[in-house]
């Protein structure tokens, strides 16, 4: 999973990205709802979720439940916030060991892990897909003389693709910063394995670490370490094992240049992964061992509202089915098509993918995918990345645009993610962004929410938060509105969004331009312009046009 979120080490972007982007003291003042909050009535960068909810019930509204799936990592079905509102599936009876509803899938009571084994194993780890793409292609192409002008149209694309793979996979090796994890890595490893046993928990967080008063000396430089990191991210959920997987997730990256990546999926899956038939495989655990990315997603869209309890998630009415088709490392596309179709034949009307990679050998069966969720009617929302990169020009998968030159998908949002002038700027250091290719940003810089422990909360940054966000305030829209189409949602979202007058920072950079720069809306994702949008719609009965990228005569500014 070139995952959607960051995490800031040792003054350095680990750009596989785990958890949140560097943080400033000021940050500390926003509140942990700042995402939700009216940008008017409280100055912060937010959704205006209140004012969304003010007028639902102003109009007495009654809301329809509706499906969401994200595929993911997994997520923690115990989880106090999102036991309400996971799907179960009507037609199975849990753990009898039988496919009762005969869909192929045995036991899939809140959803479906299709990187899991039949024997109950599961991905844990995966490569990342460059590597996998251009050791395939180095048996072809390495050391040869090419001329590319020679080549047929199929065998050019293969060597222009190497080349790609190439220049990722050893060319952007830093050689420094892989000294550094190298070194530091056993002496974590060390220090860990005492914490773990002072403080009696196999996964411990910055939280824990602060009670700790360890004598060890291995250990204390551990702790330091990590309680640095959660210091510079604005997060003590922050835990060991996400540290360690994250490192040990670049020293993988770096291993690639030299030596092809292990089979993690194959030896454990055990499918054909060159035949896009063979879909019945994997298993039913969808928590796994890695459920923290889905976890946060999951809370962002619809943890349970007005219970008491940690966080209010912004639909109201949902019920989320996890598709774990997500590790750590890179998915497989193969995964992502059937977690997609999966998810569509179960009922999902809206779908959150907070994923992305550099690479998609097998693109025309996500393309496909993408084609039948838009004939099912389904919106599909997707995280821009966080590399900082204009994805109008740096390949970023999964996209919209079909590989064969048949034009695009028209049912996908593609988010950036902003942030506020409190905590670092209006748009995110990390952010992908894209004139073409991204179509709104939305909150994504210290998002809080339901973290695995089954009452735990904390932040995360990422454009993996904000792709939820954006998955929420559609799935209320159709809540209160259930004849939109996918299609009507997506211009909803975008034509509401509110527009910056101000200048943002280009990610990445110090340089200033206008939002209209970095996305097609040059707009901030507001709930309560999209609510009100969707009335107007509902009463004049007229269809939303969807191909036109004119924006309202009269655009909200933002204040």
């Amino acid at each position: 999973m070139h995952k959607t979120y960051k995490l800031l080490l040792a003054g350095m972007f680990i750009c596989t990205g785990s958890m949140a982007q560097s943080s400033t003291g000021s940050e500390k003042k926003a509140p942990n709802n700042w995402y939700q909050l009216d940008k008017t009535e409280t100055g912060f960068n937010g959704i205006s979720l209140d004012k969304a909810y003010d007028f639902i019930k102003s109009k007495k509204l009654k809301s329809k439940r509706v499906t969401v799936a994200v595929i993911d990592s997994g997520i923690d079905t115990l989880h106090e916030d999102l036991k309400p509102i996971l799907w179960t599936n009507p037609k199975e009876i849990p753990g009898n060991g039988k496919d009762d509803d005969k869909n192929g899938y045995v036991d899939d009571v809140h959803g479906w892990n299709f990187i899991g084994g039949k024997d109950g194993k599961n991905v844990k780890e995966d490569s990342y897909e460059g590597a996998r793409v251009y050791h395939k292609l180095k048996t072809t192409w390495d050391g040869k003389e090419v001329n590319p002008d020679s080549l047929k149209t199929e065998q050019k694309k293969s060597y222009e693709t190497y080349l790609k793979a190439k220049e990722k996979v050893v060319g952007e090796v830093n050689e420094m910063e892989v000294g550094f994890i190298k070194n530091m890595y056993p002496g974590l490893k060390s220090g860990d394995s005492i914490l773990r046993k002072e403080t009696g928990k196999e996964e411990y967080n910055g939280n824990d670490l602060q009670n700790n008063n360890t004598t060890d000396p291995q250990a204390k430089k551990t702790k330091s370490f990590i309680l640095s990191i959660c210091k510079a991210n604005n997060s003590y959920e922050i835990s060991n094992k996400q540290l360690l997987d994250e490192l040990e997730g670049q020293l993988r990256k770096a291993e690639a240049a030299t030596t092809a990546p292990k089979n993690y999926r194959g030896d454990i899956v055990k499918d054909d992964e060159s035949n896009i038939n063979d879909k019945y495989y994997g298993n039913n655990d969808i928590m796994a061992s890695t459920p923290f990315h889905g976890t946060h997603c999951s809370g962002i869209i619809g943890a349970a509202r007005d219970n008491n309890l940690g966080i209010n998630g912004i639909a109201d009415n949902v019920r989320i089915i996890m598709v774990r088709a997500v590790p750590d490392g890179d998915e497989h596309d193969k995964d992502i098509a059937n977690a997609i179709k999966y998810a569509v034949d179960n009922g999902a009307k809206i779908i959150s993918m907070s994923f992305g990679k550099d690479f998609s050998p097998e693109k025309r069966w996500v393309d496909e995918a993408f084609k039948y969720a838009e004939k099912k009617g389904v919106l599909l929302v997707h995280a821009a990345g966080n590399d900082a990169k204009n994805i109008d020009t740096a390949d970023n998968f999964p996209n919209p645009v079909f590989e064969n030159g048949s034009g695009r998908a028209g049912n996908v949002i593609t988010v950036g993610a902003s942030g506020d002038e409190k905590n670092g700027g209006l748009t995110a250091a990390f952010s992908n962004y894209g004139k073409k290719e991204v179509d709104v940003f939305a909150p994504g810089v210290s998002i809080y929410s339901t973290i695995p422990g089954g009452n735990t909360y904390g932040n995360a940054s990422g454009t993996s938060m904000a792709c939820p966000v954006v998955a929420g305030i559609a799935s209320l829209l159709l809540e209160y509105y259930p004849t939109l189409t996918a299609k009507q949602l997506k211009d909803i979202i975008e034509k509401s969004a509110v527009i910056a007058k101000e200048v943002v920072n280009i990610p990445g950079t110090t340089t200033k331009t206008s939002l209209s720069e970095l996305s097609r809306t040059g707009a901030f994702a507001n709930a309560f312009e999209a609510i009100k949008m969707a009335d107007e719609l509902s009463k004049s009965q007229t269809v939303v046009p969807t191909k036109s990228k004119v924006l309202p005569k009269k655009p909200v500014k933002s204040k």
